[in-house]
């Protein structure tokens, strides 16, 4: 009776998951979209479903809700439809998808679907053999031969994917964080950096008079020259040079 009981909840949730599953694809991915395939969004909505499911199982778990042997029973189910799906369905309907746009194949589409599935399937297998997937416990279509597969296929993925989104990201968003610069801060900045000129360029003028007045009052020539009289002028500082400096402050 339990068994029963846990079942309906079960079946329940899916049935909700795979509307808003439907739902989502409907109002979200395709709104802009006339052409429907309404294959494509049974194998979604079905797909998104029994992850929840799955994620649902995770969560009942955790908290000790229903039973385990029901729960084992469910997880087990999910686990071999959503193989099923990730591995026959979507790759044999993406090769009739893409045989099916071609006009020379059209006639044998079916056939040359099933070539391509049966490639797809050659490279997903041979992919396990540099990885320690193969073990005398299991068959060669078990489960967890086809989940190793699958989760090596999906950890690259999602390595590919992190790193793309960690680059991408902040490029594309970058710019909501950045002040909006206007003509009139483009202008006021532009009078800053004259009134900077100028300064210089007064400054400079004050300094050429002071060393024109220097010069005509015989102070250059009295300066000693060499490594002595280098340290001399460094700590020493002029009388005009002083008032270049308090002037120009």
């Amino acid at each position: 009776m339990s068994f029963l009981i846990d079942s309906s909840i079960m079946i329940t949730s899916q049935i909700l998951f795979f509307g808003f599953g439907w739902l989502f694809f409907m109002r979200q991915l395709f709104k802009d979209y006339e052409v429907r395939q309404y294959v494509v969004q049974v194998i979604f909505s079905v797909t998104f479903a029994f992850s929840c499911t799955m994620f649902e199982l995770i969560i009942f778990e955790i908290l000790g809700v229903l039973n385990s042997s029901s729960r084992y029973f469910h997880w087990k189910m999910n686990l071999c439809v959503i193989l099923l799906i990730l591995v026959f369905m979507v790759p044999f309907y993406i090769g009739y998808f893409i045989v099916s746009n071609i006009r020379l194949l059209h006639k044998q589409r079916l056939l040359f679907s099933c070539l391509l599935w049966l490639t797809f399937m050659y490279f997903f297998w041979k992919l396990g053999d540099p990885f320690p997937i193969l073990s005398p416990k299991h068959g060669i279509l078990s489960i967890e031969q086809l989940i190793s597969r699958v989760g090596v296929i999906g950890v690259t993925l999602m390595a590919l994917l992190s790193g793309f989104g960690a680059v991408n990201c902040p490029y594309t968003y970058m710019s909501y964080f950045l002040r909006n610069v206007t003509d009139t801060d483009i202008l006021a900045l532009e009078r800053r950096l004259l009134q900077t000129m100028d300064m210089i360029i007064s400054k400079k003028k004050r300094m050429a008079m002071t060393r024109r007045t220097m010069f005509q009052k015989g102070e250059v020539h009295n300066k000693p020259s060499g490594f002595w009289g280098m340290i001399k002028s460094v700590t020493t500082s002029a009388p005009g040079s002083e008032s270049i400096l308090y002037s120009s402050a």
